[in-house]
């Protein structure tokens, strides 16, 4: 599941023409590390992968949206953010991509 979702929205991020280009390769190498970070917490640590993925696509989607909702994004990242905060210490690399990736989402909502 967190695979699916994780290929579907590096699958939207790729197809979405109002994403800049290297914004938009910059999102999919981030992802992409972090895809195999977050299965391999989901082996341990579940629902708590399932939930860090799900606001990834969240705070992507609100990133992404044509029409822009500030307060929705702020919303879905600080989600995203809270969500990894336990790991801090257990995994510094995803804590630390994560963090990259909502700096990056949260410029693209500006």
């Amino acid at each position: 599941m967190i695979s699916d979702t994780m290929k579907e929205l590096k699958n939207r991020i790729q197809k979405d023409k109002s994403v800049p280009t290297q914004t938009k390769s910059e999102l999919l190498s981030m992802l992409s590390n972090l895809e195999s970070q977050v299965t391999k917490l989901s082996k341990t640590h579940l629902e708590h992968a399932q939930s860090i993925a799900g606001f990834i696509e969240r705070s992507t989607h609100e990133a992404t949206r044509k029409k822009k909702h500030p307060e929705l994004l702020d919303l879905s990242l600080s989600g995203l953010k809270e969500s990894v905060k336990q790991f801090e210490a257990s995994h510094p690399q995803m804590v630390k991509e994560i963090n990259s990736i909502c700096t990056v989402l949260a410029n693209m909502g500006v």
